[in-house]
């Protein structure tokens, strides 16, 4: 496995799979891997790419500073899995390398409206931004490939699609499934926090959605059981949400579509998220 620190020797390395005729795949992360983000890198393999893994913990898509730092960091842990996973290439640039100027603001920005000012959005203002201006960074470096994203952070894999789209980059955006533990919660970096009752808690946020999927009523009726749901377990909730799926805005009791069921909340002071397609049109759908 290649280890890569600089801008150049990422884009170099990259250049070289192409002209050897190979088709690169880049999994974006931020580190502290699970088994979530080694799915990601399966299923490019799966694909024939060359796997090209990024770990960086980009703070210009945090709004607090505190949740910034208490981000988790297993860079040790992280190189022995993404070797044993069968990444070609792991990419850890330092933060001067992505961005010079930081902590002082970056001048260029890119900005998905109306899509990044949503639910997450609207909860951490300048959230998307950061996003978006990363990810047009991976790409821009990366070069032409296909890029890897886990479905459990669907509002992002939208603005994702949405910015590839728009900007005519290169790439393929593969949406992958989301990974689970065995009690129903979505991996994720951050539940390491949790404590044993503050996964048990955690587990609200699934059960609220497999619930509105069952469920025969109309958004708003899906709306409120998910909110009470995730309160009742002692979940602050932040959003319980039926959208579109490609616009992600509320979906009316009279919309007979397939959509998509969004949620957050707080869990000891840990923001989760999780999400499901949920069907509008009869009883009974395909989760995830």
């Amino acid at each position: 496995m290649e280890r890569l620190s600089t801008i150049a020797d990422w884009r170099a390395y990259c250049a070289h799979q192409r002209e050897r005729g190979r088709r690169v795949g880049l999994v974006p992360t931020m580190g502290a891997l699970h088994e979530g983000h080694l799915s990601l890198v399966e299923r490019a393999r799966d694909n024939g790419d060359v796997v090209v893994l990024s770990s960086f913990v980009n703070p210009r898509q945090f709004s607090d500073d505190a949740d910034l730092a208490r981000y988790p960091r297993t860079p040790e842990v992280d190189e022995g899995l993404a070797e044993g996973a069968g990444v070609s290439a792991l990419v850890r640039p330092e933060l001067a390398e992505m961005w010079p100027d930081f902590p002082s603001p970056t001048l260029t920005t890119v900005s998905v409206a109306r899509l990044g000012d949503l639910l997450e959005g609207a909860g951490r203002p300048g959230h998307f931004d950061g996003v978006a201006s990363v990810v047009t960074k991976l790409l821009t470096v990366t070069g032409p490939c296909r890029a890897y994203f886990g479905q459990k952070d669907y509002q992002q894999l939208v603005v994702v699609r949405r910015l590839v789209r728009d900007l005519a980059f290169d790439v393929e955006v593969v949406g992958c499934p989301t990974r689970r533990d065995e009690t129903g919660l979505a991996l994720s970096s951050r539940n390491v926090r949790l404590s044993a009752d503050g996964r048990q808690r955690a587990t609200a946020l699934s059960r609220a959605l497999r619930l509105a999927r069952e469920s025969s009523g109309p958004p708003s009726e899906r709306r409120a059981l998910m909110d009470e749901v995730m309160r009742v377990a002692g979940v602050q909730v932040a959003y319980a949400e039926v959208v579109d799926a490609e616009t992600l805005t509320p979906l009316s009791d009279e919309q007979r579509v397939v959509g998509r069921a969004l949620v957050a909340g707080f869990v000891e002071r840990v923001r989760l998220i999780d999400n499901a397609e949920i069907d509008l049109r009869e009883r009974g759908v395909t989760c995830c």
